[in-house]
């Protein structure tokens, strides 16, 4: 085994191995930065140009880039507040309010060392444990994936947001979407209605786009400010060798991230999901100090950036050993092994273990490399918050709406970004969590089909008398029970002087407005109860998640409903009168300015269809600057031909990606 470490080692620092690895931590760190494309379609784009290359070049390449874009993702995340890739979203909740408080580079600084650290911690820790693969992956089967999957929707939705039935509702709601389209038995078309777009469950990157970047873009839109809520001359405690020594100070943190990091990777269709959280609630539950989690703790950056780097070892091993690639990018890379000859199963732990620590090698020195890349640039980076926000508007505007038409490819893709753009302006300002429906979103088609599988294997429920399947229930009930002991006690806490700047923080369903609220959960309340109507038209198989799944989302709505509208009475009682009270939730959401702007986004929508995506959005982006950012004609011109451009130069030019032919053009006969 010592043998085929060193080989591994020497094959990756070898001509042309070593080069290609660089180009692939350079692509990676690029790709990781953009919202919407990510590792999946750099390994997509990669691939055609690993053919003739040998095994070890062509997976430093593929892994080079794949390992760096879950470091460069955090720059979004931290930034911006929208997940760069669905295993950052746990790092948005602290990452994003340090960057409003000016200490960005703190957080981009512990976000890279804890990378680098996750990395190699997780690459040894695998390296350890192969001889302990095997039987870890075969203890688990269908049914543990089912309860695996309730495991992080019921995490994410306890423990993101200050309502526990609020974020279980929202995983509910997440958990349904995913069911849109074609049943888990006989292929049945579900909740499509003749929509042709609807055969097939939403498409992620639409989703995270919509939920988080609308609403923060309109934030700086709306309130002409940038990223940070205070002056660059006013933050304390940043700095990037700040965040460094924050990571040596919490390095049993790191080390716990990392090992939970590696085994959750190893876990088929999960691990990507899941880990940033897994790792995010064993922080709050098991670190002291924990009521400043969710309003700019670095331990909320630092527990999840160290799992998910750690993570990509792990999903390396069900792929390597058995063949199962745990999600699309494994998908890719397995068909890369195939067109290098190579086998899955124990020959990768034999014969071709030398390949096997190459790949390990890959990824450690891709973790450390990117880290080092990108520290050397963070400081300039981090210094963006203190940028005029109506010039980050533009930027990130472009982004968002190329990122979400690489979903699908169609306009259905924009109208998603929309909906949920306005879905996500509602939640967030009256205290809906966002988090759950993604982790939902993306679990749930294969939640059902776990659970229907483990069904006819073992009888309706007869799976629950697994042992594996009881210790995950007891995990999941001990979750539930823990956070609902500190909700309990924080309520019952006497209140204590908080920071000033905390209440202009973005902190992630701390909002509370019991108007607004009242409003979508009746509307939830709605979509439910359709949901069980147009099942009852379903096979019976396709329709006892669907329906369970909504039953249980209306009891807790009952919940909801009744807490807030004990609030609204007060409130009511307070201002003795239902109008006045209802005008001042209405202003305090801010609704008026923000039904104003997503009209600007639905507009744009509109013109992606009527005259396509690169006239629509350089328009877009000079309205914008002239009309809500009132910046000189030169400088809005100049942003929007720089759209146009890059548009052009990148998403065309070299993703080669289809654009929507617009209408007016079909008119015209061309």
């Amino acid at each position: 085994m010592l043998e085929a470490l060193l080989s591994g080692l020497i094959q990756v620092f070898s001509w042309p191995a070593i080069g290609y690895l660089g180009l692939g931590i350079v692509l990676g760190v690029w790709l990781g930065v953009l919202p919407g494309v990510g590792g999946v379609t750099g390994l997509i784009l990669l691939l055609p140009f690993t053919y003739t290359m040998d095994p070890v070049s062509a997976f430093a390449l593929m892994l080079g880039m794949f390992a760096v874009t879950t470091t460069s993702d955090t720059i979004a995340s931290v930034m911006l507040g929208i997940p760069g890739t669905a295993a950052s979203q746990a790092t948005v909740m602290d990452g994003y309010p340090l960057a409003q408080k000016g200490q960005a580079d703190r957080a981009l600084g512990a976000a890279y060392t804890c990378s680098a650290f996750g990395g190699v911690v997780g690459a040894i820790v695998l390296t350890l444990s192969v001889p302990l693969i095997k039987p870890i992956l075969t203890l688990f089967s269908t049914p543990e994936y089912f309860m695996l999957s309730l495991l992080g929707i019921c995490m994410v939705g306890a423990l993101s947001g200050s309502s526990m039935s609020k974020g279980l509702v929202i995983g509910a709601f997440g958990m349904l979407l995913g069911v849109i389209g074609e049943g888990s038995f006989n292929g049945e078309a579900r909740y499509y209605f003749g929509v042709e777009y609807l055969l097939n469950t939403p498409p992620l990157v639409g989703v995270v786009l919509g939920l988080f970047a609308i609403p923060e873009l309109l934030e700086m839109a709306t309130r002409n400010t940038s990223i940070s809520r205070v002056d660059q001359d006013q933050s304390q405690g940043g700095g990037m060798m700040q965040g460094v020594r924050d990571v040596f100070k919490n390095w049993w943190l790191v080390l716990k991230s990392s090992t939970l990091g590696v085994y959750i990777g190893m876990l088929p269709g999960l691990g990507a999901s899941i880990v940033d959280w897994a790792a995010y609630g064993m922080a709050v539950q098991t670190t002291k100090g924990t009521n400043r989690f969710g309003r700019g703790d670095i331990r909320g950056v630092i527990a999840p950036e160290s799992a998910n780097n750690a993570q990509r070892g792990g999903a390396l091993i069900p792929t390597l050993t058995f063949g199962i690639p745990g999600d699309f990018a494994m998908s890719i890379l397995l068909g890369a092994m195939l067109v290098q000859g190579l086998r899955p199963g124990m020959e990768m732990l034999t014969t071709k273990l030398d390949i096997t620590f190459a790949m390990i090698w890959t990824l450690i020195i891709a973790n450390v490399v990117s880290a080092l890349l990108l520290m050397a640039i963070g400081r300039q980076v981090a210094k963006a918050i203190f940028v005029d926000g109506h010039y980050m508007v533009p930027v990130v505007i472009l982004f968002v709406f190329m990122g979400s038409w690489l979903g699908a490819q169609s306009m259905g893709d924009l109208i998603l970004l929309w909906s949920m753009g306005v879905l996500g302006l509602f939640m967030k300002r009256s205290g809906w969590p966002r988090p759950p429906l993604i982790i939902a979103l993306v679990l749930g088609p294969n939640m059902e089909n776990s659970l229907v599988i483990s069904n006819r294997i073992y009888g309706t429920l007869g799976w629950l008398e697994r042992t594996p399947s009881i210790l995950i229930g007891l995990v999941i009930v001990l979750t539930i029970a823990a956070t609902a002991m500190g909700v309990l006690k924080k309520s019952r806490a006497k209140p204590t002087s908080a920071n000033a700047l905390d209440g202009k923080l973005s902190v992630e369903g701390g909002e509370r407005n019991a108007f607004v609220a009242i409003l979508l959960a009746l509307a939830f309340v709605a979509f439910f109860a359709a949901a069980i109507y147009f099942a009852q038209d379903f096979h019976p198989t396709n329709m006892q998640y669907p329906v369970a799944v909504s039953v249980a989302a209306l009891f807790l709505l009952a919940i909801v409903v009744f807490k807030e509208l004990g609030v609204a009475r007060s409130e009511i009682a307070a201002l003795g009168d239902f109008r006045q009270a209802w005008s001042r939730a209405y202003e305090k959401a801010r609704l008026g300015v923000g039904l104003k702007f997503v009209l600007w986004v639905a507009v744009a929508v509109f013109g992606c269809w009527l005259i396509g995506q690169k006239l629509s959005i350089a328009t877009f982006i000079f309205a914008y600057m002239i009309v809500w950012g009132t910046k000189p004609l030169w400088q809005a011109a100049v942003f929007a031909v720089g759209g146009y451009a890059f548009i052009t130069l990148f998403y065309d030019w070299t993703m080669h990606i289809p654009f929507q032919r617009p209408f007016l053009l079909g008119l015209l006969g061309n």
